[in-house]
């Protein structure tokens, strides 16, 4: 069958974005509720926030979340993946891997705020932030793509290796295996675990976290940088991998806040970070 797009879709919101904390946190959600799963139509607009987040010189902190309280994101729409051709499945995925690479080496703060269900290619997204942050007994975690016959193929099978080990990965994409976030975050796919009374006050938590990692708090660039070091290093040979790391070091030690950062240091008092 040839893939046809639904030119109704196309221009339907599927992802909102907006800003909190004086627009120094950008918010991300994925708005097809109850599930929030994701199409083309979607990643495309999922993409162009993250390029306008990725731009905002303003934002310093990225925030993940899923519409609704009951599902992050159940993964791909599997009725979309049933209708269309295999080589437009072949670019679908290629273009999410794309996405979510941008996502991730995008030199800003990423927080995957887990309000419910995450997973197949919930998961796979949220893997792609640098923190995990999930409500307690909102929802399960997992890759069960084997149950369809396909493996976590938006870099799944990779991601979750490098988190919790080869063994354990395949161990839970052969068994499709889903649990609560309580032992995802024992396994190290989870960062931290919360109890919040209902959604809206989990989400206004995470937000209250990620204030933290802003302006004036914090230095963003050097947050930025930290992760630029991390992402890339951790896939180079050591001793390339220190020199990204001075390289990085080096334009840090010419922004403004680092010298305010010394400054502050030295006159022992708290540092006014701009993120310059």
């Amino acid at each position: 069958m040839t893939a046809t797009l639904d030119p109704r879709a196309a221009t339907k919101k599927l992802v909102d974005y907006f800003t909190e904390g004086d627009g120094k946190i950008a918010v991300i959600q994925l708005n097809d509720p109850p599930a929030n799963t994701y199409t083309y139509e979607m990643n495309r607009q999922f993409d162009e926030c993250i390029l306008r987040a990725r731009m905002d010189d303003a934002v310093a902190v990225i925030v993940l979340r899923g519409a609704g309280n009951k599902f992050f994101s159940a993964g791909a729409n599997i009725a979309m993946l049933n209708r269309v051709t295999p080589k437009f499945k072949y670019y679908f995925c290629l273009h999410a891997n794309e996405m979510l690479n941008r996502l991730e080496h995008t030199p800003k703060l990423v927080i995957a705020a887990l309000n419910g269900h995450t997973v197949g290619g919930g998961l796979e997204i949220a893997m792609a932030a640098d923190f995990r942050i999930a409500r307690r007994g909102a929802g399960k975690i997992g890759l069960p793509e084997v149950s369809l016959g396909v493996l976590p193929g938006t870099g799944g099978t990779q991601r979750l290796a490098r988190l919790v080990g080869k063994a354990t990965a395949m161990q839970l994409m052969i068994t499709g295996r889903t649990f609560d976030f309580d032992e995802a975050k024992t396994m190290g796919i989870v960062t931290e675990v919360w109890d919040a009374e209902n959604g809206a006050a989990f989400v206004a938590a995470v937000l209250a976290y990620a204030k933290q990692f802003t302006p004036p708090n914090m230095a963003a660039k050097a947050i930025g940088n930290i992760k630029r070091a991390v992402q890339t290093g951790a896939e180079l040979p050591f001793q390339d991998a220190l020199a990204v790391e001075r390289e990085l070091q080096q334009l840090l030690f010419q922004s403004s806040d680092a010298k305010e950062g010394l400054a502050a240091y030295v006159e022992k008092r708290k540092a006014d970070f701009k993120g310059k």
